[in-house]
């Protein structure tokens, strides 16, 4: 599949599409949606592919978007698919409290980067924010946004860390994630809440991601860090397909999946590939060790209950090469991949 976005619209437009399989769910799902912390990298496009595959499922399913909104354009941009964007503190217990009924949540807010000097608002939005929604959801289906940085730091060569493996949370931000867990296990367990943890690592978007992150470095003629040597990652457009299809595997005590691409792709290989299409030399610093330890995403179990994602790899890199090289917008917003110390 070779596609070329030339602007950010439609860029959100390629990755929101909603497939025939997805479409054919939500007409048959019962209840409304409700996305909260819908204004994020992920917010925004899950948003609006929810609001279109409604579209086109032909049904009166409402879409709700809860966040602060800070950002007024992601609020102009929700609202022009048709969803009705709520402004909300969810750590404002009352006004979560008030929030619309929905039988159907997609949780996404929580906070990373920045967490150093600011431990105690990392933990307050990662854990008490979603005891808040908790409570007021305790009847609903949630899928809660997690991520792989609650599994301890593994070697390519163990093919990545599965959903039975303990968590070993390294640092606050990800012992706060594996606190947001606890609280929708509790939630799960004490109420009957249906949930699905969904553990993420890495989503695609031109604008952001390790791709984007190794691409800026080839093209800017800075290194590429090799201390972590290896990565995974997938195209955001099948991230949002797989988020709402979760609904459907939300159960009680909670089910952990793992969200990711199905390679464990090298950082030397990525900036090579981005050379060549740059045509650029790529530089490298830190001392590459196979046995050097980051954080890997095993989902195997997700493709076998959704297949592989649609779009590869090597697409992601093209896209990506294609997006820098005509100076397509950044997010400024590096995943900092190569962090084995748990600091953000």
């Amino acid at each position: 599949m070779r596609v070329s976005v030339k602007n950010e619209a439609e860029l959100e437009e390629f990755m929101s599409r909603p497939s025939a399989r997805l479409v054919d769910y939500v007409a048959g799902l019962d209840g409304d949606i409700a996305i909260v912390g819908a204004a994020g990298k992920i917010g925004v496009t899950l948003a609006m592919m929810a609001s279109r595959a409604v579209k086109a499922a032909r049904t009166a399913k409402k879409v709700y978007a809860v966040s602060r909104f800070s950002d007024p354009s992601a609020r102009e941009r929700i609202e022009k698919e048709g969803v009705t964007a709520i402004a909300c503190d969810l750590l404002d217990q009352d006004a979560v409290a008030k929030l619309p009924k929905a039988a159907n949540v997609l949780f996404l807010a929580g906070r990373k980067f920045g967490t150093q000097g600011a431990q105690d608002l990392t933990w307050a939005t990662n854990t008490l924010a979603p005891a808040n929604v908790a409570r007021r959801y305790s009847k609903s289906r949630i899928v809660a946004y997690s991520t792989g940085c609650v599994y301890d730091f593994t070697s390519a060569v163990s093919g990545g860390s599965v959903e039975r493996d303990p968590p070993e949370a390294t640092g606050e931000y990800a012992q706060s994630t594996l606190g947001r867990e606890r609280v929708f296990e509790y939630y799960s367990r004490a109420f009957g809440t249906k949930v699905c943890q969904f553990r993420l690592n890495y989503a695609i978007d031109l604008r952001y991601g390790v791709l984007r992150d190794i691409a800026d470095k080839v093209y800017a003629g800075l290194p590429v860090d090799l201390s972590s040597p290896s990565y995974n990652c997938i195209w955001q457009g099948d991230v949002l397909e797989r988020t709402i299809l979760s609904l459907a595997l939300c159960d009680s005590p909670p089910v952990i999946l793992n969200i990711s691409g199905p390679e464990t792709a090298s950082v030397r290989w990525t900036a090579g590939e981005f050379a060549l299409r740059f045509g650029k030399p790529a530089v490298f610093k830190g001392e590459e060790r196979p046995e050097a330890r980051t954080y890997l995403n095993n989902a195997a179990k997700s493709f076998k209950i959704f297949g592989y994602p649609t779009v590869s790899l090597l697409e992601m890199i093209d896209m990506t090469a294609e997006w820098i090289a005509s100076g397509g917008s950044s997010l400024g917003k590096p995943t900092h991949f190569e962090v084995t110390d748990g600091k953000y």
